[in-house]
This record gives structure tokens, sequence and C-alpha cells, in this order.
């Protein structure tokens, strides 16, 4: 991880010897909020989460009596954790769905055996086991391959089997070619039977080929599930009831955080007092928030994590265009110092941004200090201290019109794009699980960290680059890249495209060989999945289009008819 001495910064200047010369602003004229204070006015009948809580708990006990009910047979067992998962229902039933796990694994030699040639339960037990951390060889699938070693061509028949295949084939690791194969020949294959074909589980597979389950947001991918469940003829409507009920339940929640912070947003005035800056507070909660962590036990979090994160944005509009150097360094020096004093030392529009994050991270100290977890305090200042260096570095090259080297751009870059502060910061809400130990790993940056950075990175630079360099910008990995190897634009996004997918297989192999938690380690996963989802056409936090706004609807604003 970069570190900075901060013996070693520049000589600072006053905010009153800045003002002696002219500034030259930088400002990349991003569009208004689309939401405006539609948040605000947050409604809810008192009934209706009482209402809400009395039918879920009903339900609840009804399906732990169909999990028991088909303890002994192992394909039914499978579909259910399945459907419960991807429904956004798991977190209900954990006890339950690990101790089903942890049999199935003990004796899933004899399991695949007695699958024989079923594809869809082969892949299936594949997937899920894998994506709880079981680590079983990709072997299962030689037995779909004929003598020549190519994928038997009686497999494209089975739709729900190639499309097992498919969202199992995700979480390869790497050096697992047949999984690659496998990604191939699904791929294709499947998009032949979308033009062919006008079924529910076609649909399914419409927005599987857009989006795989393993790479997408939680909370997203169960409000569109639920949509596919209820047309499948094999549903179980207490579940279905159920999925309805809780995602309800869930929005008037995420609507009232929501609420509480569009008008903090509002009562902090950025609009008028940053107005250089992204309006994003309902995209950045419902992206990187919710995304992280949507689950209802999360609500403190998701607040104090979504107030992190929405002055991380306007400081990085701050360093990225508006904030002349001198300004810059006087900025990154008073979070060094991370003390109220310093902030007589800054120009106007930063004291704002400088005391709003002084406040939020003392609202942090006050919850961790009525939880008895004291010892998480400093773990968050210091990672966003660690943030606000490599974004100071950055203005260093851009001030110095440098072009650095791949490797060197992707040590500060990795680092500034938020995710290894996020993902710090999101364990601090997460209770005993996040023990000290769990905070001394995570801070030394581990792989999981880094590769989901690497990922957000990656996509970032691909999908914002052309609007970023209209204006005087930072370079991106492209520039670099094109600069060190002497290749065309499209050449180096080809071979950065590579560099992410491969972070993919390197963030599976972490799962495979937990070194935290699994609720810790699907936190910097969750952080991947946003990017997947809505930076693979374009950056929807900066540009925000019919896609974000359609989803926010469903989300936080449309509730499920039952």
């Amino acid at each position: 991880m970069h570190t900075q001495d901060s013996s070693s910064h520049p000589t600072l200047h006053s905010s009153s010897e800045i003002k002696k010369t002219e500034v030259i602003r930088h400002t990349a004229n991003f569009s208004p909020s689309i939401w405006g204070d539609y948040f605000l006015a947050y409604t809810c009948d008192n009934k209706e989460p009482d209402t809400y809580d009395k039918q879920v708990e009903e339900l609840k006990e009804e399906v732990k009596r169909l999990l028991t009910n088909s303890a002994n047979r192992p394909l039914e067992i499978l579909n259910l954790i399945d459907t419960l998962q991807r429904l956004g229902l798991s977190y209900h039933f954990e006890g339950e769905r690990n101790q089903m796990l942890e049999q199935i694994f003990e004796a899933h030699i004899s399991y695949f055996n007695d699958m024989g040639d079923d594809l869809h339960a082969v892949a299936l037990l594949f997937r899920l086991l894998r994506q709880h951390g079981y680590n079983i060889p990709c072997d299962v699938f030689n037995k779909f391959k004929d003598e020549r070693g190519n994928f038997k061509e009686i497999l494209t028949r089975d739709i729900r089997g190639m499309l097992s295949l498919y969202e199992a084939a995700h979480l390869g690791i790497r050096g697992e070619d047949i999984l690659d194969d496998v990604l191939s020949f699904t791929t294709t294959h499947l998009n032949t039977f979308v033009s062919n074909a006008s079924s529910s589980l076609v649909k399914q597979m419409m927005h599987a080929l857009e989006q795989p389950l393993h790479k997408g947001t939680v909370k997203l991918e169960a409000r569109r599930f639920i949509s596919f469940y209820e047309e499948d003829e094999t549903r179980k409507e207490v579940i279905l009831k159920l999925a309805k009920l809780d995602f309800n339940q869930v929005q008037l929640l995420h609507r009232k955080e929501l609420s509480e912070l569009s008008r903090w947003w509002k009562d902090m005035d950025f609009k008028t007092k940053t107005p250089y800056a992204r309006d994003r507070v309902v995209e950045l909660y419902h992206m990187w928030i919710v995304g992280i962590y949507p689950e209802p036990q999360y609500s403190v979090g998701r607040i104090i994590l979504a107030k992190v994160i929405g002055l991380v944005s306007i400081i990085d509009d701050t360093y990225d265009a508006y904030g002349h150097f001198n300004e810059l360094k006087l900025f990154t020096d008073a979070v060094e110092r991370w003390d109220a004093s310093e902030t007589g030392k800054l120009p106007e529009y930063m004291k704002v941004i400088y005391l709003a994050l002084l406040d939020v991270y003392n609202e942090i100290e006050q919850n961790m200090k009525k939880e008895g977890r004291s010892y998480c305090v400093s773990y968050p200042k210091e990672v966003m201290k660690t943030l606000v260096r490599a974004y100071f570095s950055e203005a260093k090259w851009l001030s110095q019109g440098c072009i650095p080297t791949v490797e060197e751009y992707l040590d500060i870059s990795t680092i500034s794009c938020g995710y290894p502060m996020l993902t710090l910061t999101s364990f601090v809400f997460m209770g005993e699980v996040a023990t000290k130990e769990a905070f001394d790993f995570v801070s030394s940056t581990p792989k999981i960290v880094k590769n989901s950075s690497l990922i957000c990175r990656l996509m970032d630079d691909i999908m914002s680059n052309e609007f970023e360099q209209k204006r005087e910008h930072v370079c991106s990995a492209i520039e670099c890249y094109m600069k060190q190897y002497g290749t065309s634009r499209q050449e180096a996004i080809d071979e950065l495209r590579k560099v992410a997918t491969n972070a993919w297989k390197e963030m599976n192999e972490e799962l495979l060989q937990p070194a935290l938690p699994l609720p810790l380690l699907l936190r910097p996963i969750n952080l991947a999945r946003v990017m997947d989802t809505y930076y693979k056409h374009g950056s929807s936090y900066t540009h925000p289009g019919k896609q974000m706004k359609d989803d926010i609807v469903s989300l936080f604003i449309s509730p499920i008819p039952i």
C-alpha cells in the first residue's frame, strides 16, 4: 500500500497566499441530480412494518419446515438453497443453510457420483459449494466431454442444464481451462436458444448473458429473480410470498435511510457550497451502499458509510478538477493531522468538506463506543488518510504532466478508487465478526481487496476515459498502457479487460482459501459486483441513465404487488 510520510510534504501555503494568484478551475459540468428532493418526503404507515413482521415470521417457519423435510433429498435441498439465495432471503436461514452445505460437502463425492449425467444438478452443486468457500475441483465436468475432448453435443438440448453450467463457470479460478471452455461453450449455445424461444427460462437466460449471477449485485438480482420465480411452474408459493413480503419490508427501511441521507445532504448544502461536484447521493446509496450490504441488520452502517462515500465523491471531484494544487496540499495536510484547528488554513469551500468529514468520523467513534468496540475507530481514519494521499499523488502527476508506468499508476489508483477504504470501513458496522485481527488483515490490503480495487479501477478507467480526457484530468490506465507498450487505444483496452477478468478469478481463489469469515469476504466481492453491473456500458454513477433510474424505482419506490 502506498504511504507518504507527513514530514515529506512540500512547503504549504496559507489560503490567503493562494488568493494572491488567479486560480484557474477545471470543472466537469456534471449533470444535476434527477431526483431533487424526491426522497426527503418519506411517509410510512406506522402499522405497516408490524404487519409485515408478523407475516414474515410465520412464513419463515413454514420455509424452515420445507428445508427440514427436504434434508434427505440432495437435489431438492440444493434447489431450495439456491432459490432462497437468489430471492435475497438467505440471511433469514444462514444457520440452516450453512449446516446443510457442510453436510453436503462432507459427502460431495458420492453426491456427484449419484447425480450421473444430470448437468443441472452437477453444475448447481459445484456453484453453491464454491460460492460458500468449499474447494470443489473443476474436473467434475470432465464427464460431460466426449473422447475428442469436446463437450457432448447432447448437452445443448438441456436449456436448464446449460444455464446452470454457464453460471457455474463464473466461479472459476486461474488455470482452470475447462471452465474457460465451459464459459465459451455455454455462451455460444445460450445465445442460440435466446433467438429461438420465448419461455420464462429464456427470459432468465437472456438476463444471465447480460449479467451473470455471481457478478450481479445481491438486491437487484433478487428483485429480478422474484419476477422470474413468479412465472416458474415449479415455484413454491410460500417462498414466493415470503420473498415479496421481505422485499417490501426491507424497501421501507431502505427508503427511510435514503430520506435521512437526503436530509443530511440538503442540510449540509453541498449543492451550493461545492457546486462543481457530482450531486449523486441517491445513486451512491443505491450502487455502493446497498450493493455492499443490503440486509436490514446493517442499517446504521449503510447510513454512515453513505455519508463517508458522499464526502469522498466530493473530495474526489475536488482533487480531480476543481482544487488548485496549493489548496490540495493544504487539504492533504489537514487530513493527515485530523484536527479541527486545521480548518482555518483551508479555503472556504474546503472548510465545509473537512468539517463534515471530521463530524462523520466522530459519529463512527460514538457508535463504536456504544458497542464497546472502540478498537475499530483508528482503522477507518488511517485508511481515509491513505486515500487522500493517493488523491494528492495523482494531483502531482497532473500538475507535472506525468504519465507513470502501468505498475506505478495502479499502485496509487487502486487506492484512489476508494475500494480499500470502503471495504475496511464497511467492517466497522458488522459487529463481532469484524475482530481486531480482521481489521489488521484488511489494513494490509490483501489480494481479495487488491483485485476488487483493480476491477473497479480498470472498469472505471475504460468507461470514464473519453469523458474525463475532454478536460484536464489525471491520466488513466489506458494512457499509461499505450505509452509503456506502444499500443493503440483499443489494444490497451483489450489487454486491461483481460487483467480485470483475471482479477475475478483471483478473488474466487480467495473464497476457496478464506483468511476471513465469509460475511467479511463478501464485502470486496460485492463492491466488484457493483462495477460489473453499472460500468459495463458506461459510467453510470457520473452519467446515470435509464437503467439506473429504473433500478432505483424498482428497489426503493415501487413495492411488489402481493
